[in-house]
């Protein structure tokens, strides 16, 4: 690892987690390595170490920075450090710029906007990815989407897409984009298919209320929040149309029915029962 003088890279920060510095200083006495780091902030770092590996006996070595031009990516596999602070700092610097979505890969990372983002998922965006490489246009849910649907149109075999994240991530909504992108490619243009497609997409979206009553509940990070797995599956005909689905729900956090944090609540059915209760029953029920 080279530390030369003006090397830019990255240093540990209490608040920021890390933050940018550039090497002024690099002077080689008695066996020691004493580098001098100029920050962002304007704090001078002065590091002494015997060994420029950045391994457990040397916890405090900057990392190196990439190059300005690597650092908004649309692939984080194509940094030439791939470190932990080149991955926050290029997924922010997107997110920044108003691009939430990022590829690691096979991957596809989304920061979650906590906004109105309805342009991103919009008619027109599902037809400028529809038959588009996923390396073609700009990473993107439906991206990931149009490359499921060609593999089992093509390939003619089953397909999946893991939706995963922590609690408040988006993965609810993320799934209900993903079953529109293949609800509205079809390829087939009579009117008798778009209305049913459409009737199939309405009566999945229908299921979410009924779930979510049993199955999300407020806590800490989302008002909102899913306490089960979702197992959705979509199943297309020999013409690749859509013809149904099943969805089979998993791993209900149990637990939360006797007990709840605090600051948190069980599940929403049964605020939505005393809702609906008369004012008198509620008073007998104290």
């Amino acid at each position: 690892m080279s530390f030369e003088v003006g090397t830019k890279c990255w240093y540990p920060h209490k608040e920021q987690g890390w933050i940018g510095g550039e090497v002024t200083k690099n002077d080689f006495f008695e066996g020691t390595f004493h580098l001098e780091l100029k920050l962002e902030d304007g704090e001078t770092v002065s590091i002494e170490t015997n060994s420029f590996e950045n391994d457990d006996d040397h916890p405090t070595l900057p990392v190196l920075r990439n190059p300005p031009i690597l650092e908004s990516t649309d692939d984080l596999t194509t940094l030439s450090y791939l470190n932990e602070p080149a991955v926050l700092h290029a997924i922010k610097k997107r997110y920044m710029n108003g691009q939430i979505y990022t590829y690691s890969g096979i991957v596809l990372i989304a920061a979650n906007p906590f906004d109105k983002v309805d342009h991103l998922y919009s008619r027109e965006m599902i037809q400028n990815y529809s038959s588009k490489r996923k390396d073609e246009l700009e990473p993107h849910l439906f991206a990931i989407a149009e490359e499921a649907y060609r593999f089992m149109v093509h390939e003619k075999a089953n397909q999946t897409v893991v939706v995963s994240g922590e609690s408040g991530a988006g993965k609810t909504v993320s799934a209900k984009y993903i079953m529109r992108y293949f609800a509205s490619v079809q390829e087939s243009n009579n009117r008798e298919g778009e209305v049913e497609m459409s009737q199939i997409e309405s009566q999945i979206l229908a299921t979410n209320p009924i779930m979510e009553a049993f199955g999300n509940a407020k806590t800490t990070r989302n008002d909102n929040s899913s306490r089960f797995g979702k197992y959705l599956q979509i199943l297309f005909d020999e013409n690749t149309t859509i013809r149904g689905s099943k969805i089979r729900t998993y791993l209900l956090e149990k637990s939360r029915l006797v007990y709840q944090p605090e600051t948190e609540r069980n599940y929403h059915i049964f605020y939505q029962i005393l809702e609906g209760l008369s004012e008198k029953i509620v008073t007998n029920l104290n």
